[in-house]
This record gives structure tokens, C-alpha cells and sequence, in this order.
């Protein structure tokens, strides 16, 4: 196997923790805050998404100045420098009006499928080349934390929020603002109070493009759809995407891709049955929310549930091969269709494929399904069809086309050793090349996952999101591609 080269600061290590209420900054009261909408669900830690063998007891990375050979060096004094307005520097636009078939309060709303927007067709990208020369191994380091108390950010302080995970992240496609939005997963805050301040999910917004100093996130305002976050009051990020109570018993509504089309956010959500044993878990059914104000509210389509058992939504129905779509990762590809790769819940599946004209995204009729059988071909509306493009365990996955290596790019972590791997592509359909290392388990201990590419790498520099199960919280990383 390649070495794996890992850059970190030297400096004393937390004690690591399973639950971000063990952080003593987690324990004390928040401070006044105007009346809120209660979070809706009963608070249950997420521990069906922990990685198998972690190892809880190692020491986390506290870091300091980055010490890289490859990133620019921090000038003192400016990191962060930006005050903690909407955007430095920039006026934003007003929020939009109340949009007609979203929700304007804390409930959801179900949209019906036509009320899609017809978003323009995605840019051309170039042409796939030939597959690259090996990326495996690739210096890879810790750029800084982009949630928790004691990072630059201050997300407990600012948002509520003391430990998350997952920080999905895709670019909003506005061209009057352009940021990039990230979704997390089960969210705590302050633990002294009722319920520790948990969230099914929380969204983050930030226009900072100089990534080799971390992600900087505003401060979130309320009614202000371009700040940093959405907002139940000042100092509280809210639940974005609430349950449609279509589930007999369900215990979180967890985000698994986001993409834009014009200024249009879809979102992959699954809802969870019931968490098992590590890097297991049921699923109700995936589905499909939309956003029209730059992620501030969320409708939900019912027409694109996938339910994963025929008893999992009452009245709903099964359709056999729905099972494997219950996670997701939306990628454009460079001919005109949006992609969606799909992995059963848990981290032990494969991984399939399907893709949608880019107009028809809440409707499940015009999906087709990649057969790898005689050849591969295209099965519309028929999720049975499709065949793994390449074999599991898959855990958390993202994609992209990445015009420096001419090729179609997956990160994920590979359930067992739970590395984070990467393979490429010449096309959407494969062929897959092997797992590609790039983060070990054994660099990184204490419970790596969910590597969430950022839209804006460009070049060499392959920037992710990691989340690291031990603190409950979220890493920017840097690959520098050979």
C-alpha cells in the first residue's frame, strides 16, 4: 500500500469524545435568546453512523499553524481576519420574498413534482481523457476544523452547535451571490438545555474561495438568506429539513447530496428506522427536498420517496431496487445529465448508478438505471436493473468531474479499514479503477468518514470535508493531485 502522507501541528490533544456533550464547552448555559421553535424529534445520538473500529481513546490533532510544504504560508494576524457580517465587503441581495409551496414556519411542506423549476442544461465540461496516472497516496493534510467550539468558526458560540457531522457541500449557482452551501447531519448545542439543543440537520453558507485557510462561516441573521446560516434566532442555526410524518417510527432526516441547478438546491435526504450496530443502520426511504431561497426553506417532494422495504412507509408501496438509492451523490456529468450514484443505508453496500435529465429531478418515472450486463446499457424507470458499478463496503460518498485529471472522481470511506479512498473514471458508467488511498484510518484515528468533495477545487488542489466520529465534528482536508 502507498504511504500516506498526513501534515499536522504539534500541540496537546482534547480528550476525545463520542458525543459532543462531554466537551466541557458544550455544558454550560447558552446565552439569552429570543423564544424558538422547539426541535421536533426526541434526542438520540447518532451512533449508527460511527465507523467500525474506531478507536475512541486516541488523541485527537489540536492544531496550530499548518505546516506544509505545498500550501501558501499563513500570513500572522489575517487568518480569519474578515469581520462575522453576511459578506465581507459585499452588500448582499435582500431576501427574497415568502416563496408560494415552501414552508415559512417550522413544519414541512410537501411539493407537488411539477412544481420544478426548468433549470438551464450544466456548462459543458471538457471531454474525459485518458485514465491518470495514480493518485493514490497523494499528500493529504488537515487544513482546520470548520465545526466545534474551539475552532475558527466557533459553532457553538455562534450557531448552537457544539458538535455535527457529514458538511455536504455544493455551490448555490447564483451568479449575483455565489456560495458554497453545506448541509450537516445530527446536530447537538448547548447540553444543559432540554433536549441539548438537537437538530436533524443545519446548513451552513460561505463564500470564502481561499481554501487553503480554512471555510469561513458569516454569522447567521435571521430572514437573511445569504448569511452564514439559517437562523431560528441569533446564536441558533434551525432544523432545515423536517419530517413529512410519512414514516411509522422514524429517528432522524439525515442530508446525502445537494446539488444546484440554476439557483434551484436539490437535496438527497434519507429517513432513519433505526440505528444498529457501527456503520449500520435502516432506512425508511430517501427523498428529494428543493430549495428556491438559497437553502433558507425546504419542500418535499412525496413522488420521489424510494422507500428501502415494502413496510417502511405505510401505503406507500416498494419497488425493488430502491433499497440500493438510499444514499446519494448527485454529480453533473458533461453530457447534459445529472447523475445520481446510490448505496444502500449502512457502509457495507456497492455502489449504483442512475441519472435524470436535469428538468425531471423530482420525478422518479424518468430515472434510468446503468446495467453493466452484455456490454452496459440504460434501463429507464426500473431501479431493479441497475448493477453495481463498483463493488462495497461504500460508506458516505461524493462525486465530481475534475477537470484537472480529465476524469470522473469518487471519494468515500471503504467500511472495513475505513479508509478514505478515491477512484476515477473515464465516464460516469466506469470502468471504476481500483481504490485509490488517500487518507489511512491509522493516520487519522478516532473515526474518519463522510469525505465531501468542495466544488471549488480547481487544479492540483482537491479540497474535501471529513468528519471525524471521536470529536463529532468537521475538517476541511487538502489532496494535492500528482
Amino acid at each position: 500500500m502507498a504511504t500516506i502522507a498526513m501534515v499536522f501541528a504539534i500541540g496537546p490533544a482534547p480528550t476525545a469524545s463520542a458525543t459532543p456533550c462531554g466537551a466541557p464547552e458544550a455544558n454550560v448555559e447558552p446565552p439569552p435568546r429570543q423564544e424558538i421553535p422547539a426541535p421536533q424529534p426526541v434526542v438520540q445520538p447518532p451512533t449508527g453512523r460511527r465507523p467500525t473500529h474506531t478507536n475512541d481513546s486516541a488523541p485527537l490533532p489540536k492544531l496550530g499553524p499548518l505546516i506544509s510544504s505545498f500550501l501558501k504560508p499563513t500570513v500572522p494576524g489575517q487568518k480569519y481576519s474578515a469581520p462575522m457580517v453576511p459578506q465581507a465587503g459585499v452588500v448582499p441581495p435582500q431576501p427574497n420574498p415568502p416563496t408560494p409551496g415552501l414552508p415559512q414556519g417550522p413544519n414541512a411542506t410537501q411539493l407537488q413534482p411539477n412544481a420544478a423549476a426548468v433549470p438551464p442544461q450544466p456548462a459543458p465540461q471538457p471531454a474525459p481523457g485518458p485514465a491518470p496516472a495514480s493518485i493514490a497516496g497523494a499528500p493529504t493534510s488537515l487544513v482546520d476544523w470548520v465545526t466545534g467550539p474551539n475552532g475558527p468558526n466557533r459553532t457553538l458560540q455562534r450557531f448552537g452547535i457544539s458538535g455535527t457531522d457529514l458538511g455536504i457541500i455544493w455551490d448555490n449557482g447564483d451568479p449575483a451571490n455565489r456560495q458554497a452551501l453545506m448541509a450537516f447531519g445530527d446536530t447537538f448545542g448547548y447540553c444543559k438545555v432540554r433536549g441539548q439543543e438537537w437538530r436533524y440537520n443545519v446548513l451552513f453558507r460561505s463564500n470564502d474561495h481561499d481554501l487553503n485557510q480554512g471555510i469561513h462561516i458569516a454569522d447567521g441573521v435571521p430572514s437573511n438568506n445569504y448569511s452564514g446560516s439559517p437562523v431560528w434566532a441569533n446564536g441558533l442555526s434551525k432544523q432545515v429539513v423536517n419530517s413529512i410524518h410519512k414514516a411509522g417510527h422514524e429517528t432522524g432526516i439525515i442530508p446525502t447530496s445537494a446539488i444546484s441547478l440554476g439557483r434551484t438546491q436539490y437535496m438527497n435526504y434519507m429517513s432513519i428506522r433505526q440505528w444498529g450496530r457501527d456503520g449500520e443502520w435502516t432506512t425508511n426511504y430517501s427523498a428529494i427536498a428543493r430549495s428556491n431561497d438559497n437553502g433558507q426553506n425546504w419542500g418535499i417532494f412525496p413522488g420521489s420517496i424510494r422507500t428501502a422495504s415494502g413496510d417502511a412507509v405505510p401505503g406507500a408501496g416498494f419497488t425493488p431496487g430502491n433499497e440500493n438509492f438510499q444514499m446519494g451523490a448527485f454529480m453533473k456529468g458533461n453530457d447534459g445529465y445529472l447523475y445520481n450514484f446510490g448505496t444502500p443505508s449502512g457502509r457495507s453496500g456497492a455502489a449504483f448508478l442512475s441519472r435524470v435529465p436535469p428538468s425531471a429531478v423530482p420525478d422518479l418515472t424518468k430515472y434510468q438505471y446503468w446495467n453493466g450486463d452484455n456490454g452496459g446499457h440504460w434501463v429507464p424507470n426500473n431501479p431493479g436493473a441497475a448493477t453495481p458499478i463498483f463493488p462495497g463496503p461504500v460508506g458516505e460518498m461524493s462525486a465530481q468531474y475534475n477537470s484537472y485529471l480529465k476524469q470522473y472522481l469518487v471519494l468515500y470511506t471503504n467500511g472495513g479499514s475505513n479508509d478514505v479512498v478515491a477512484r476515477t473514471a473515464p465516464s460516469p458508467e466506469g470502468p471504476w479503477s481500483p481504490e485509490q488511498p488517500l487518507v489511512s484510518s491509522f493516520s487519522m484515528p478516532g473515526g474518519i468518514y463522510a469525505p465531501m468533495i468542495h466544488p471549488w477545487s480547481s487544479g492540483r488542489d482537491l479540497y474535501f470535508n471529513l468528519s471525524l466520529w471521536s470529536a463529532y465534528d468537521v475538517m476541511l482536508m487538502h489532496t494535492t493531485l500528482p
